[in-house]
C-alpha cells in the first residue's frame, strides 16, 4: 500500500462521504431527467469519481452490478485520447472490445475536471438506454452471432471538444436508432450528470484544495483496502470449487453453458479463476472482462461487510483469471449484451456456491434469475413507437443464516436496487393492461429460513405487431436458485403466452415472438433458495405464510412437516411433531 502524508481523520472522513454524496446526487439527478422507464422506474444507471490517477474513489452503482465497469471504460478513453485530454471535453462509450464498456446497451459519460489546467477529477455517468440500433428489442437480439449485429458501437469519441457540441457524432448516433428522441434525450440526461459532477467537484477542489483532496484520496482506498483484506482475514485459506450453468446461448438450445469457478482464498487475498468455464459461445450470453471482473466484486461484496465502500482500494485485494476466449472473457467479435443478466448471475451464483463451502454461515442461497420479456412497436393509444423491459416480474431473494430471503427483489445484479415500475404509468407508456401481478404461492424455497417470494405477473397485449424477445433463463432444474445448508431450491420459473385464438405458446429464452391483439403473456417468476433444514422453521412462521397464502397447506406439510387443518387452519401440534420426529 501507498504511503501517504499525515491527514486529519475527521477532514478525510467529510471529503469520503461528500464525494460518496457527489455521485449519489449525480445519480439522482438522472432520476429526475431522463425519459425512459429503464432510467426513471428502474434505475438502471451508476454514477462514479475517478482521481487524476484514474482511481476510482466513489461511486454509486444503482444497478450494483455495474460498480466494477466504469475503471474499464476511463482507462480506455486515457490510452485513446492520452495527450488530448482537455477542460470541456466529454467522452461517450459504449463498445466493450475498444472501450473496455461492459456491453452495448450501457452507455458511459466521462467527463474530465480541471483545477487551474491541470487534470484533477473525473466525472461518469453510465446507464442503459432503451434502444441501440440494431434488430434487436430494446438492445436485445437473440439471433446475433457478432457484436455488430446488437447494435451501435461507439468506441471513445467526444461528444463535446473543449466544449464545442460535436453535431456529427450526435447526428450519427441519433440516425442509427429508431427511438431517436427518447435515445437524445438520455444521452442528455447522462451529460448533464457529469457537467454536475464537475461542478460539485470544482466546489470541493475550491474548498479544501488538491493537495488535501489527493491525501484524502490515498487514505480512504488505503483503509478500505485495509477492510477488505481483513474480511477476506475472516475467510479460510483453502481451494473451493463450484460451477452453475446458463439454460443455453439461443442456438443449441439443448447445450447449457458453464461457469466453472475455483476460489482461491490465501493470505488475505482472494483469486477467482474460470479457467474451467466453457469457451464462449455463439449466442449473446457471453461475458465480457469488464462484466466478469464487476459480478465477482459483487459475489464477494454481498457475503463480507456490506458497509465498505466499492472503490478502487477494495478492489486491490481481489484477482480475477478469465482466459480470453471462455464464456467469462470473450473475443471480438463475439456478441455479449445478455451479460449483465445471464452470464453475471451465473458468475454470482458460483462464486457464492464456493464461498459457501467455506463460510456457510455468510453467503446466501441462490436468488431467482430474471426471466422476462422485452418488447418493441408501435403504441397506437399514444401514437408513438416505444421500447421496454418489464420490470414487473421479480424473483425472491435466496434465504441466509437466521433471515428469509427478501419477496420481490429481481434478478441479483440489481441487489434490490431496480425499482418496480408503477402499473398505471407503465399502461400509459406501453401498449399493454395488466391482469395479475402479485405473489406466487409456493415459489420460495423451504428451509429453516425460507427464500424470498417470486412474482405472477400477467398482461395483456393492446395493439399487433409488438415484437418480444424473454432475454432471461432460470426456466431449468439445473439453473433455478439452489438451496444451501440443508434448504431447499427453489422451482424454476415457467412463461407462456396464450393467443387470442386460444392457442397457448411457450416463449422459451433468447427467442423472438411477435406479440398481437388480445394476447396474454403469463410471467410466473420464481422465489429464492431456501437456507437450512425446513424441519427446524418455527411452526407458527410456516402457520403464518399458510395464512398469508404464500405457501400452501400441502407445501406446509411436504416441505416443513407441518399438519394444518385446511378448514380451521389449525395446526395439528400432536400430528406435526409426529411428522417432524419421523
Amino acid at each position: 500500500m501507498a504511503k501517504t502524508n499525515y491527514i486529519d481523520p475527521i477532514t478525510v472522513s467529510i471529503i469520503d462521504n461528500r464525494l460518496d454524496t457527489i455521485a449519489e446526487e449525480m445519480g439522482k439527478t438522472m432520476l429526475r431527467t431522463s425519459r425512459s422507464p429503464i432510467f426513471s422506474e428502474a434505475r438502471d444507471f451508476a454514477a462514479a469519481i475517478f482521481d487524476r490517477e484514474i482511481r476510482l474513489v466513489a461511486q454509486k452503482p444503482y444497478i450494483a452490478v455495474l460498480m466494477g465497469t466504469t475503471p474499464f471504460v476511463v482507462r480506455a478513453i486515457a490510452k485513446c485520447y492520452e495527450g488530448d485530454i482537455n477542460e470541456g471535453d466529454v467522452y461517450l462509450v459504449n463498445d466493450p472490445y475498444k472501450g473496455g464498456n461492459n456491453h452495448l446497451p450501457d452507455f458511459t459519460m466521462a467527463k474530465p475536471v480541471f483545477e487551474h489546467g491541470t487534470l484533477a477529477f473525473w466525472s461518469v455517468a453510465k446507464g442503459h438506454l432503451a434502444d441501440i440500433g440494431g434488430t434487436g428489442t430494446a438492445g436485445y437480439n437473440p439471433l446475433a452471432v457478432n457484436i455488430w449485429e446488437e447494435g451501435i458501437r461507439i468506441p471513445p469519441v467526444k461528444l463535446y471538444d473543449r466544449g464545442n457540441y460535436q453535431r456529427s457524432i450526435w447526428d450519427m448516433i441519433i440516425a442509427n436508432v429508431r427511438q431517436n428522441q427518447l435515445v437524445e434525450g438520455d444521452i442528455h440526461c447522462l451529460v448533464g450528470a457529469v457537467t454536475l459532477g464537475e461542478r460539485r467537484l470544482l466546489e470541493l477542489i475550491e474548498k479544501y484544495g488538491m493537495t488535501t483532496l489527493d491525501q484524502a484520496a490515498d487514505s480512504v482506498l488505503n483503509a478500505t483496502e485495509c477492510q477488505v483484506r481483513n474480511e477476506i482475514g475472516n475467510i479460510p485459506d483453502g481451494v473451493y470449487y463450484a460451477e452453475r450453468f446458463m439454460d443455453n446461448d439461443g442456438f443449441d438450445r439443448g447445450k447449457m453453458v458453464k461457469v466453472g469457478l475455483k476460489l482461491i482464498v490465501e493470505e488475505a487475498t482472494i483469486t477467482f479463476d474460470y479457467s474451467s468455464s466453457d469457451p464462449q459461445v455463439k449466442g449473446y450470453v457471453n461475458s465480457t472482462l469488464a462484466n466478469t471482473y464487476s459480478s465477482s466484486y459483487l459475489a464477494l461484496f454481498t457475503t463480507i461487510d456490506p458497509n465498505i465502500r466499492h472503490n478502487e482500494g477494495a478492489f486491490r485485494p481481489v484477482k480475477i483469471v478469465a482466459p480470453e476466449g471462455t464464456v467469462v472473457n470473450c473475443l471480438e467479435p463475439a456478441p455479449c449484451n445478455t451479460c449483465t443478466i445471464c452470464a453475471a448471475s451465473t458468475i454470482i451464483e458460483s462464486a457464492w456456491l464456493a464461498l459457501s463451502q467455506a463460510v456457510p454461515e455468510l453467503t446466501q442461497a441462490a436468488w431467482a434469475r430474471s426471466s422476462t420479456p422485452v418488447s418493441m412497436g408501435f403504441n397506437p393509444r399514444i401514437g408513438k413507437f416505444y421500447s421496454d423491459v418489464h420490470f414487473f416480474p421479480k424473483g425472491g431473494a435466496g434465504a441466509t443464516f437466521g433471515f428469509d430471503g427478501w419477496d420481490h427483489m429481481g434478478v441479483v445484479i440489481c441487489t434490490g436496487r431496480s425499482r418496480a415500475p408503477d402499473p398505471e404509468l407503465h399502461e400509459l407508456a406501453d401498449p399493454f393492461y395488466t391482469l395479475s401481478y402479485e405473489y406466487l404461492q409456493d415459489s420460495p424455497g423451504a428451509g429453516t429460513w425460507r427464500g424470498g417470494m417470486g412474482t405472477k405477473y400477467i398482461f395483456r397485449v393492446e395493439a399487433d405487431g409488438i415484437v418480444s424477445n424473454n432475454f432471461g433463463d432460470g426456466l431449468l432444474s439445473e439453473t433455478a436458485p439452489f438451496g444451501l445448508v440443508g434448504g431447499k431450491g427453489a422451482k424454476p420459473s415457467t412463461l407462456r403466452i396464450i393467443k387470442a385464438n386460444g392457442e397457448i405458446i411457450d416463449p422459451e429464452v433468447h427467442k423472438y415472438v411477435t406479440l398481437n391483439k388480445g394476447d396474454i403473456y403469463e410471467v410466473l417468476e420464481t422465489g429464492g433458495g431456501g437456507y437450512g433444514d425446513p424441519l427446524k422453521r418455527p411452526i407458527e412462521m410456516v402457520w403464518a405464510d399458510v395464512r398469508n397464502e404464500m405457501i400452501s397447506i400441502e407445501s406446509a406439510l411436504n416441505d416443513y412437516g407441518v399438519m394444518i387443518d385446511p378448514q380451521t387452519l389449525k395446526v395439528d401440534y400432536a400430528k406435526t411433531d409426529e411428522l417432524r420426529n419421523k
